[in-house]
């Protein structure tokens, strides 16, 4: 058995049937790596993943040390075309940290639609002008956005280069928009009630800046459509300590010997944001409780805009050189300058990289041969354990996110359905 065992692991290849899975169960210890949040219903995936163990390096051999969690969602449909969900988790425990960075942005931009639709004001809409006065000591005012068609800030605006490049400010806008408290109390009475949401992106600002937003206005022809005041938050969070690193750099770049302190900043738990997308992607197939306000224009604009790629786009336009058609796709192709997107492969994901934590978040489908899936993830690339150094993101972590898109790809390549998808709502 021992033999059978060992020739097995080595059959990496997907051509191999997938039969070879289910014997590769049975030589699986039954040692589950989910963790007790999230007990395994069978070794499915670790098995999946030990199959390819040399071809997803480093990360998958010492997963301790990279915090790697994954989540793999199948999904198969009836014959009436409705889905349904099987989750497999490989290490994914709530109650470690990760910093989000800019995928907390999928919830913002979900957010930022439901709220001009909770305003319900007559002309009032995502391509209305929107007007941003400025926060002394905090953020610049916008009145113009030479990067739009018309030259002008809007919500769809900043939502389109929140998904091509994972724009800062676009998101920060969005924020302002919101408000701080109306952002996590809305997630939280969707049940997602560990995320804190706390402060705007790419910005070195106070946990008590990060309570005031700006003042603004929606205005169109002349006429102000609406305008909201500049607001604090006195939202109270359940207190946190979380930390990583063993040593950090400070802003003015004094070295400090000890675990950074992450316990105000942003929190997305992986579960969070995996099945906020999966409300965004399926919104039938989610309780109300869970589900954005949204019409269903509203969602077929995050399609394009999620699944869309830099170069697809004159407004904004970006220097192919620099944004390339693979930037943000992590899970697949590795964000790749080189890597070809094959046009019948759409990605409708959100990444987010900063302090060391890489992570991706998305719904992958395949037009041509009728495939879809859905894979979260996130890995630790700081190997000297020093934040604010330097990371090992294409070295160690994309890399490993385009082998573990790839390893599930090829096998839904080859995985049976008794009903082939209709994809044609996100075409």
């Amino acid at each position: 058995m021992g033999f059978l065992c060992y020739f097995l692991s080595n059959l990496s290849d997907m051509r191999y049937p997938v039969f070879l899975l289910l014997l590769l169960s049975a030589c699986n210890t039954g040692k589950y790596i989910q963790t007790r949040h999230y007990p395994a219903t069978d070794n499915f995936l670790d098995t999946l993943l030990q199959a390819h163990a040399q071809r997803l390096g480093p990360v998958f051999r010492y997963p301790d040390s990279f915090y790697v969690q994954v989540i793999y969602t199948r999904i198969d449909r009836d014959a009436r075309n409705r889905p349904r969900f099987r989750d497999y988790y490989y290490r994914v425990d709530p109650d470690r940290y990760f910093y989000p960075a800019s995928t907390v942005k999928l919830p913002g931009a979900a957010l930022a639609l439901e709220k001009l639709n909770d305003l319900a004001i007559p002309g009032l809409d995502r391509e209305t002008p929107m007007y941003t006065d400025s926060l002394p000591g905090i953020t610049p005012a916008v009145l113009q956005d030479s990067t739009a068609a018309n030259g002008l800030p809007s919500i769809a605006h900043y939502i389109r280069k929140i998904f091509l490049v994972s724009d800062n400010d676009a998101f920060n806008r969005l924020y302002e928009f919101i408000g701080q408290e109306e952002l996590n109390r809305r997630l939280w009475e969707m049940r997602y009630t560990r995320v804190q949401i706390r402060h705007r992106t790419g910005l070195r600002l106070s946990t008590e800046a990060e309570r005031h937003t700006n003042a603004l206005r929606f205005e169109r022809d002349g006429k102000v459509l609406y305008r909201q005041p500049a607001r604090y938050s006195t939202l109270a969070f359940a207190p946190r300590h979380d930390s990583a690193g063993r040593a950090y750099y400070t802003p003015q770049r004094v070295l400090v010997q000890q675990p950074m302190d992450f316990s105000e900043r942003n929190r997305l738990p992986l579960t969070a944001v995996h099945d906020l997308l999966r409300s965004i992607i399926f919104p039938e197939a989610v309780t109300k409780q869970r589900r954005f306000r949204l019409t269903e224009n509203d969602y077929r604009f995050l399609y394009r805009c999620m699944s869309r790629l830099p170069a697809a786009t004159g407004h904004p336009a970006y220097d192919s050189t620099e944004f390339y058609p693979a930037y943000v796709k992590f899970l697949l192709f590795g964000g790749e300058k080189n890597a070809q997107v094959p046009p019948g492969v759409r990605i409708f994901n959100k990444p987010g990289w900063a302090y060391g934590f890489l992570t991706d978040v998305a719904y992958i489908a395949d037009f041509t041969h009728q495939v879809e899936f859905m894979v979260s993830a996130t890995v630790y690339v700081n190997k000297n354990g020093v934040i604010g150094n330097r990371y090992e993101y294409s070295e160690t972590g994309k890399p490993f996110l385009k082998a573990l898109g790839q390893v599930l790809y090829e096998y839904e390549l080859q995985r049976k359905r008794k009903y082939r998808p209709d994809l044609s709502r996100y075409k």
